[in-house]
């Protein structure tokens, strides 16, 4: 992957902050403070709503060059499309419990340090997933994800961050049955009973789990697997693996890597978006190659994200 246009810091922005968040309000003086000082001019936008956010970009479209969002993946995922369309370059500020998308990009947990990587200006493309129409950069999932989600309170994860995600998990876990499905890729049909399917445009989800061993947020692609085991016992063993991606070596995980996918189950289930419930089934899932340009580290995305370095 190539750098979009050189070195380009922005002069002027669009700040889209969630206080919510669960370090958005402590973290949100000193972000602006930062970018001030360096002479970027803000225009701040009210944004009450997770549907404001895109009505927001749209509006500053032509009177901004940049957008910058402070809060979790499922904030700045609800961009995605508003950015596809207007082309501004957008920085992230990872102000969430998970951080999957900032963990893909290399970008630093600290937000001040996340500014800077702003203020300096490299930019990159990267793909954007939709579900129903819907953006989402890391993870479309149903069954056990979209449980976890619904487990998985503002409130667990305001107080108990990161190991709100492991007690969520584990109630979830709790009370997971496998439901049937079919998976349509082009004309072939396959037709399963599954714990879990997901379909990844990024590398990370969940905190740090690796949708697949090979997965990049700039290949063009979706990597998509089924989890097809209905053993619990079996399911505490094949954990380890889910979180280095190496999954796909369990005969009960179906694996698959498209650019478009459309799942249908019998009764209509809820389908999660980078940790926001978002629509229900049947969906379509496509990639938007390209579609969205983002400010990274000097040094590029790094290998360990499962990602290309270098320019």
């Amino acid at each position: 992957m190539s750098i979009v246009s050189g070195v380009e810091p922005p002069r002027r922005v669009l700040l889209i902050v969630n206080t919510r968040a669960r370090s958005g309000a402590a973290a949100q003086d000193g972000v602006r403070a930062r970018l001030e000082a360096a002479g970027v001019e803000i225009r701040r936008a009210e944004t009450r709503t997770a549907e404001d956010i895109p009505k927001a970009i749209r509006a500053a479209a032509g009177t901004v060059d940049a957008v910058v969002i402070g809060g979790g993946d499922g904030t700045i995922s609800r961009a995605g499309v508003a950015l596809m369309e207007t082309g501004l370059p957008l920085g992230i500020l990872p102000l969430g419990t998970a951080n999957d998308l900032a963990r893909t990009l290399g970008l630093p947990e600290d937000p001040a340090e996340a500014a800077g990587v702003i203020l300096a200006g490299r930019r990159r493309r990267i793909d954007l997933g939709t579900v129903n129409g819907a953006p989402f950069f890391n993870v479309a999932s149903l069954g056990l994800a979209s449980d976890l989600a619904r487990e998985l309170s503002s409130g667990l994860k305001r107080r108990w961050g990161r190991l709100g995600y492991a007690m969520a998990a584990i109630r979830a876990l709790w009370k997971a049955e496998r439901f049937s499905a079919r998976i349509i890729e082009g004309e072939t049909t396959t037709r399963t009973k599954t714990l879990q399917i997901a379909v990844g445009n990024g590398v990370f989800y969940g905190g740090g789990t690796r949708v697949a061993a090979g997965a990049a947020i700039d290949d063009g692609h979706l990597d998509l697997y089924s989890l097809e085991t209905g053993d619990v016992l079996k399911l505490a063993l094949m954990l380890r693996t889910f979180r280095s991606g190496e999954h796909g070596a369990w005969h009960e995980v179906r694996t698959a890597r498209g650019t478009e996918f459309e799942i249908r189950t019998k009764q209509p289930k809820p389908v999660n978006a980078d940790g926001e419930l978002i629509t229900e089934t049947p969906v379509a899932v496509k990639v938007h190659p390209d579609a969205v340009t983002v400010y990274v580290p000097g040094d590029g995305m790094t290998p360990e994200s499962g990602t290309s370095g270098g320019a």
